[in-house]
């Protein structure tokens, strides 16, 4: 049964997943009690399908019990811990909570590294998880020299058409968008599409990110009918596979909406972003990134058809959140410094856009 539950998640079908490890769950427990290794790890088994199905405060609870029970019965050093401890960290990431994701993933790459060795699977995992949360705290150099070492491994390891590869591919390649370096990041992204397509079939969800993905570069280059269709075609599938609240889903839903303001369709864009920003204020909280980045697109939406005050009403809501969450060196936060300087100049706020603009440039000579 568990086997079944594992091919389940292997193909993206998490519901079928959930209700198959909700029974291994229940029937280990009632026969090897709460505290047998096997039934902990039905326990984070049934996790890491919250996880997929994006019910990430389920997840962490049942990921933080995981880690006690393991850290209690097992020992910190035991791979069962440190799995529990990775998982949990993933989570992390997932609720926008990068500094605690950060302090557990470093504590995690130190352990496999010096029990199993740097070219261990779970070593390699380790250390593309820990470049993943470096890219999300806007630490970009430091994501792109452990990436470029995770697809070195992996390819060695695995070959180049393991879905693991072909993961840190696309990792490698979102690292490269986030500096700017598009062309590179189009040549990787199409790349791992076309094995995604291949290998798992066009509607996995390890396809539909790697659709996505391109889409955003194509959207970088401003390639902006490239970019409408295949996010359509990831919006109409994640829907139908996902659901309409599934933080994928909301987030295709989000990236659609950036493209239809690139292609000058205020009014749709408006609509979308309305929907996203309250979909996952609800579903994740008002300070999680997501919501964020759904304030932040709502404003520009607004900007775009004039209405400045709305616009500047969600940027100082939007800023005061990511000085306070990120700090003011983060990429996220000196985006929505910029945007907001714009915004005052629209209102004629000079002196307020002058202020803000030395503290861009003071901020900048610190990096």
């Amino acid at each position: 049964m568990g086997n079944l539950a594992s091919t389940y998640s292997d193909l993206g079908e998490w519901k079928k997943a959930e209700e198959l490890k909700l029974v291994v769950l229940e029937k280990r427990t009632k026969l090897l009690g709460e505290n047998h290794p096997d039934t902990l790890r039905a326990m984070g088994n049934l996790a890491s399908t919250y996880s997929d199905l994006g019910e990430w405060k389920k997840a962490k609870e049942l990921k933080v019990a995981v880690l006690e029970k393991c850290t209690k019965l097992l020992g910190e050093r035991h791979p069962d811990t440190l799995s529990a401890m990775g998982n949990l960290a993933s989570t992390y990431s997932d609720l926008g909570e990068w500094r605690q994701a950060k302090e557990l993933k470093l504590g995690v790459l130190e352990k496999c590294s010096k029990l199993l060795g740097e070219n261990h699977p779970d070593t390699v995992s380790a250390m593309g998880n820990l470049a993943s949360t470096y890219s999300d705290l806007g630490e970009l150099q430091k994501s792109e020299e452990l990436n470029l070492v995770v697809l070195e491994k992996r390819t060695k390891l695995l070959g180049e058409n393991h879905p693991d590869t072909l993961l840190a591919m696309g990792n490698l390649a979102s690292i490269y968008s986030d500096l700017g370096e598009w062309k590179k990041a189009k040549e990787l992204k199409v790349v791992v599409l076309e094995k995604c397509t291949k290998l798992l079939g066009e509607n996995h969800p390890g396809t539909l990110l790697a659709m996505g993905n391109l889409a955003s570069t194509y959207s970088d280059l401003g390639e902006f009918q490239k970019a409408e269709e295949l996010q359509v075609v990831v919006l109409n599938k994640r829907t139908k596979i996902l659901g309409e609240n599934h933080p994928g889903t909301l987030l295709a839903m989000g990236n659609l909406a950036s493209t239809y303001s690139n292609l000058g369709e205020l009014k749709k864009d408006k609509e979308l972003t309305l929907v996203v920003l309250e979909k996952t204020t609800k579903m994740l909280g008002e300070d999680h990134p997501d919501t964020l980045r759904a304030m932040a697109n709502l404003a520009v939406s607004y900007g775009d058809l004039g209405d400045f005050d709305r616009a500047q009403d969600l940027e100082v809501v939007v800023l005061e959140k990511r000085r306070q969450l990120l700090g003011d060196k983060h990429p996220h936060t000196i985006l929505a410094l910029r945007n907001l300087v714009v915004t005052y100049q629209q209102l004629k706020k000079q002196k307020e856009a002058e202020e803000l603009e030395q503290l861009i440039r003071d901020i900048e000579e610190s990096l």
